[in-house]
């Protein structure tokens, strides 16, 4: 018997909604290993700096959370300048 593989596309997707002055984000809070639910309550949008920056993440999970938490600290090593923050992190995560 052939079995036919699942080729749903699954994946987290995090949603930001600005109007008025005033942001919403959100995602789900599910953490999969293909079928096999990992976690089912990760905190996937997160408070930066004091409560200043907010930042969603998606995708492989273990390179997320590595990721957001280097993020953290380019952000308080450059004063939570997002911009200066971002662009090293990138340069060192590529190197």
């Amino acid at each position: 018997m052939v079995q036919r593989r699942d080729e749903r596309i699954r994946s987290t997707t995090i949603l930001l909604v600005q109007r008025e002055g005033a942001v919403a984000m959100a995602g789900d809070g599910q953490v999969t290993l293909g079928d096999t639910v990992i976690k089912a309550s990760a905190r996937k949008v997160r408070r930066l700096h004091e409560g200043t920056i907010l930042a969603g993440f998606a995708g492989a999970t273990a390179d997320a959370f590595t990721l957001l938490t280097r993020f953290e600290a380019k952000l308080n090593e450059f004063q939570g300048q997002l911009e200066r923050a971002a662009i090293e992190l990138t340069k060192e995560w590529r190197t």
